[in-house]
Order: structure tokens, then sequence, then C-alpha cells
């Protein structure tokens, strides 16, 4: 498994990349992302996920953005998006890409990584709690927010 930066080699085929039907309203699709790194720029790491030279999904980073407040002076780090394709969930991919995340904020100072996600039954709370993150309380855009520390390797 490798991430590759999106080029115009590739990006058509990563605006292919669709999860299950059930799993549509937990995440954006990835043309949403692309628009959104373009506007926050270096804030924002997307990348593609390939196994071999099969595209296997989409991640996307936020690095040091104002939490709630463009002037806050809380800014944090974390996985924005993650759409691994249907016919290649439950392989690793998504583990995977969340280790890519947070390595690439390790690598960046950070010492913790956020996610926000839908918290409803069939969601991905189970996925992100094997991967070590906690709820913080917080409900960012109605999703819940949750946290993994970042200890060194």
């Amino acid at each position: 498994m490798r991430l590759r930066t999106i080029d115009p080699r590739n990006y058509e085929a990563a605006l292919e990349i669709e999860v299950r039907p059930d799993q549509s309203d937990l995440v954006a699709p990835v043309v949403k992302s692309l628009a959104e790194a373009y506007v926050f720029g270096d804030r924002a790491w997307p990348r593609l996920i390939y196994d071999g030279d099969e595209l296997v999904g989409f991640v996307m980073a936020f690095l040091d953005i104002p939490w709630t407040d463009p002037d806050d002076a809380d800014r944090r780090s974390g996985l924005w998006r993650l759409n691994i394709a249907a016919g290649h969930q439950g392989r690793g991919y998504g583990t995977f890409a969340v280790e890519a995340v947070c390595d690439e904020i390790r690598a960046r100072g950070g010492t913790q990584a956020y996610v926000t996600y839908h918290a409803r039954e069939g969601g991905p709370a189970p996925f992100y709690t094997r991967l070590g993150f906690r709820p913080t309380g917080e409900i960012a855009d109605g999703e819940t927010v949750a946290v993994r520390d970042l200890s060194p390797l």
C-alpha cells in the first residue's frame, strides 16, 4: 500500500471513487474534498491510496487549522476525509490511511490527531475507536469530535 499525490494523470480516477450507498451520508465525495484542498492550500493534505497500481481510496488531512474561529489560537490537525472505494473496504486500506495521516501530523510536530464523524448505527465510531481515537465531548457541525494522542514512535 502507498499514498500518491493527486496530479493530472490520476485526478479523474480519484473523482470516480465511491463509498457504499449506505455510507454516502457519512462522507463527502472526493470532488468536494479536492475543492476544499484547493481553497485551503497547504492546510489540506489530500492523497490517493493505492494497492500496487490499483486505486482503492482517498484520504485527506487538515493541518494546523483554526478550530472554531479563523482568529482562534486553538489550531488542530487530523483526518478530514476518508473514502475507501466500496469494493475495497475491509482490507486494511482505511487503517493504513489513518496511520499515514497520523505519521504526517507527527512528522510536522503534532502531538494529537482529530477526527469528526456521524455517530449513528453503522457509522465509523468503532473503526476510529479501534485506532485509538476517543470522543472529546465536543460536537462540530453535528458530528462527534474524537482525538488520538500521537506519542513519538
